[in-house]
This record gives structure tokens, C-alpha cells and sequence, in this order.
């Protein structure tokens, strides 16, 4: 899944020390009385402090479900990430 994928490996802007390698995270999410969590994001992940980084396209994908979530009045949201 991961292997099809163009990942360049950065310094992580927060710890100043770790490279990210791809990875999958979970993303969580709070608006008004919502909480939507999205599992098994495809990010770049920090190999030191653990911060992620999402490409522009996977950002766009998280927010569109989240509002699809928070339009249909969910209090919490569980959603896993399919591409």
C-alpha cells in the first residue's frame, strides 16, 4: 500500500533531529461538539518524536470525511482511511 507511494525523507521541523519514513497514524479532530478520529492515515512520520506530516491530497481526503461527519451531526466519528 505504502510502497506505491513518493515519499522523500525530511528533518522533522518540530524535534529538529528525526528523519520521517512513511508510516500510518490516527488522526483526531474536534469541531464544536465533535470529535472525529480517522485510523490508519498514510503520513510521514517522524523516526525520533513521532510527529507527522500528511501530503496536501490526504489532508484534503481527512477534511472532506470530517465535515461529511460533522454535517451528519456525529458526536464521535470513527472512521479508518481507505485511499
Amino acid at each position: 500500500m505504502l510502497s506505491n507511494r513518493c515519499f522523500i525523507a525530511m528533518r522533522c521541523v518540530i524535534c529538529k533531529h528525526g528523519e520521517t519514513k512513511p508510516g500510518l497514524v490516527t488522526v483526531t479532530l474536534e469541531r464544536d461538539e465533535c470529535i472525529i478520529v480517522i485510523k490508519k492515515v498514510p503520513a510521514e512520520v517522524c523516526d525520533n518524536c513521532g510527529e507527522y506530516y500528511l501530503s496536501d491530497s490526504i489532508t484534503e481526503q481527512v477534511l472532506e470525511r470530517a465535515e461529511i461527519a460533522v454535517n451528519n451531526g456525529a458526536e464521535v466519528e470513527i472512521i479508518r482511511y481507505a485511499a
